[in-house]
């Protein structure tokens, strides 16, 4: 609130002496008052910065003979920190959403390409050396429905409703121990874990909506018949790592992993994310994301997804 109101007021005095200085000195003194901000921030402790960036990709055939289809995707994503360091209290918090659509010239429904909203804190206080007692939170969810799409006995495209905003929604949170040698590499482990899984009611109740047949339990990430939430204690651990590969190109890595002790402890769910910022100009760059999932609550298998395309960052 408080850089709220000093960036207000800023920009009030800005249109104020607009008729009075140069073009060149409103530059200056604005750039001044912002570095005054900053500084006033950090000495308080906090540091904040962050990115807005929108990704587009677009195909475009006409009589072409080998064959293709119109295309267009974009993404918009906000990755935002806002830190916070002093004497031997630390506080790291994240928030990661994207949202993806893409629409093709002969189907019927536009499809995500991403759908994600997150947020991470971790609050440590040191114990020796780098280490750090701590304690984090992470929740994540989606913004909009999700579907499952298939074909009609005459070949038209339909669609089912899976998922949406906090169907499933996941809070992991616990006390552990955090090592951070700086802000690029940061390892934490909690051994005593707690794991919610909330659903939307009407997934788990009368007729599973994909089978036809009686809802089963744990069908629906895990979740029992009539339940709108899954408990689960266990162990997990988190990495964090930002490398520069090569100059103006970058890589973020962020790699969870969880154990429930109460059942199958040896099927670790893992969620692994990538990504890689090659960038042009201060606007421009090449992005690249990845992630890979395993949760066999969630599905018998490797999720992945993968975006590449030319991106519109902007950091504030």
């Amino acid at each position: 609130m408080r850089k709220l109101t000093l960036l207000l007021f800023i920009l009030a005095n800005f249109t104020f002496v607009q008729a009075q200085n140069s073009e060149k000195e409103l530059i200056q003194n604005t750039e001044k008052a912002v570095k005054k901000i900053n500084d006033t921030i950090e000495d308080e402790g906090w540091k904040a910065k962050g990115t807005v960036s929108l990704l587009l990709n677009q195909s475009s055939f006409n009589n072409w003979i080998a064959g293709g289809e119109d295309s267009f995707s974009g993404t918009l994503g906000i990755n935002y920190d806002f830190n916070y360091k002093k004497d031997d209290l630390t506080w790291d918090n994240k928030i990661l959403a994207s949202y993806g659509l893409l629409q093709t010239k002969n189907t019927d429904f536009g499809k995500k390409t991403d759908d994600r909203l997150e947020f991470n804190s971790i609050v440590g206080k040191r114990a020796f050396g780098e280490w750090y007692y701590s304690y984090f939170l992470n929740f994540r969810t989606q913004f909009t429905t999700g579907y499952i799409y298939g074909q009609d006995a005459n070949g038209k495209e339909i669609r089912t409703e899976n998922t949406k905003f906090m169907s499933p929604g996941y809070l992991t949170t616990g006390p552990g121990i955090y090592w951070s040698k700086d802000e690029h590499l940061k390892i934490n482990f909690a051994p005593l874990t707690s794991k919610f899984t909330f659903v939307d009611g009407a997934y788990t109740s009368g007729i599973d909506q994909n089978t036809g047949l009686p809802y089963v339990d744990g069908a629906y990430f895990g979740v029992d018949a009539n339940k709108t939430m899954r408990y689960e204690l266990g162990f997990y651990a988190s990495v964090y790592y930002k490398l520069a590969i090569m100059t103006n190109v970058t890589a973020e890595n962020t790699l969870n992993l969880y154990s429930n002790y109460l059942e199958d402890p040896q099927n670790v769910d893992i969620n692994y994310s990538l990504n890689i910022i090659m960038k042009v100009n201060k606007y421009l760059s090449a992005n690249l994301a990845f992630q890979a999932i395993y949760d066999d609550n969630a599905f018998q298998g490797l999720q992945t997804r993968e975006v590449f395309g030319l991106g519109v960052n902007f950091g504030f």
